[in-house]
């Protein structure tokens, strides 16, 4: 009876604990991405594009949701804001593009 009960209190404690676990870990919020300003110097397939950053990387990058439900479209030599992830700086989101 006693093995029994201890197992009831530990899978108890183990579904709170893992239950806090979870709910403290942070996601990854808006405010984390970096935002850069660039130049298309290469149209790919499937709306990805290849952009020269202002400063100097090349990054590849498609186009965001948005962007694509107003039909709005990018041509070579536009200038574009570009959002990238802190985890991997070589690809983004093309989330604005300037008016010449």
């Amino acid at each position: 009876m006693c093995a029994t009960l201890n197992s009831r209190i530990s899978g108890s404690l183990h579904r709170r604990f893992f239950s806090l676990a979870k709910s403290s870990k942070k996601k990854q919020k808006k405010q984390d991405k970096i935002e850069v300003e660039g130049t298309v110097i290469e149209a790919l397939p499937n709306t990805m594009f290849r952009v020269q950053l202002d400063n100097g990387h090349t990054v590849l990058a498609h186009i965001s949701g948005k962007m694509r439900m107003y039909y709005i479209r990018i041509l070579l030599g536009d200038r574009v804001k570009v959002e990238l992830s802190p985890y991997d700086l070589t690809r983004g989101r093309i989330t604005y593009r300037f008016r010449n």
